[in-house]
């Protein structure tokens, strides 16, 4: 009998614990009966963090996540006003609202079905938002507002699965690999064409300044020959008057001294031959004293 009570006791408690229903901080359940969500007067019963009574082995619990969520997706291409193709990486913070709205819509409250919902009306409200912007739009400074208009227009679709969206925010905005290469070899080339002009202007002016300095430096050179005839020319016009006023004051030493030179410039060499007249007045020197 002792035992029997036992058992008795233990089932009842097992009943009891299996029928009491914790619902944690940050978790909302909704309580299906025989396939059927349980509602209060047409309104889905949702349970709220604490202690709840349910109907064991009959009553089946969904539990849902009340805080924010992070959907943070794949990069995905969109396409500008000006027909250009930009690969956007974003994410939504987003959170339930409606929860009845949410179970129903996302087939018993499944998280992964209501991200790959959301992620199609995100991406829709993206694309939209990029096709009314051109890339310098985009990146100059208006993407805050492209972001507050897809967080306003995504509340808006997202209501109907029990959504809230809380931000909505772009991460990081790139050219596909393939544009981005023809810019990069579009920028190359015209920066090739940049360098060659400058260097092309340089080696121009480079020409201008030899040709500049080849022209003062004959200038100069002419300049200064000229000057040298003309200091030679003065230099003989003051040696000839000296040799002139020498000459008028004393012929004869003049003369004599005329022979000398004379006298010096034949017998330097070794081997210079004259043929001359004993008798011939440029050995008048030679054959006869000064004094005479």
């Amino acid at each position: 009998m002792g035992r029997l009570i036992t058992i008795i006791a233990a089932v009842l408690v097992a009943v009891f614990l299996s029928s009491i229903l914790v619902v944690n901080e940050g978790e909302r359940a909704i309580v299906s009966r025989f396939g059927k969500i349980l509602k209060d007067d047409g309104i889905t019963r949702i349970y709220a963090p604490g202690l709840h009574i349910k109907i064991p082995m009959i009553d089946k619990i969904k539990f849902l996540d009340s805080r924010i969520q992070t959907l943070d997706g794949a990069p995905d291409r969109f396409v500008t006003s000006e027909k250009k193709d930009l690969m956007v990486d974003s994410y939504v913070k987003w959170r339930i609202k409606d929860f009845e709205k949410y179970y129903l819509s996302t087939n018993g409250g499944v998280k992964a079905n209501a991200e790959s919902l959301l992620q199609r009306k995100i991406s829709n409200d993206l694309r939209t938002e990029f096709g009314l912007r051109t890339i310098k739009e985009i990146v100059s400074g208006s993407r805050d507002e492209l972001q507050q208009d897809t967080l306003k227009n995504a509340s808006e679709s997202a209501a109907d699965l029990g959504i809230e969206v809380v931000d909505v925010r772009v991460k990081q905005i790139n050219l596909p690999a393939n544009v981005s290469s023809s810019i990069y070899q579009r920028m190359r080339a015209e920066r090739t064409a940049v360098a060659k002009e400058h260097r092309a202007q340089g080696m121009e002016q480079s020409e201008i300044i030899k040709a500049t300095t080849d022209a003062s430096v004959t200038i100069m050179l002419a300049d200064a020959q000229r000057k040298a005839l003309e200091v030679r020319g003065e230099g003989d016009a003051v040696a000839a008057k000296i040799y002139a006023d020498s000459f008028n004051q004393d012929p004869e030493f003049y003369s004599f001294l005329r022979s000398l030179e004379a006298y010096k410039a034949s017998f330097e060499g070794d081997s210079n031959v004259m043929v001359l007249e004993p008798d011939s007045d440029f050995f008048k020197y030679m054959k006869s004293p000064l004094a005479k």
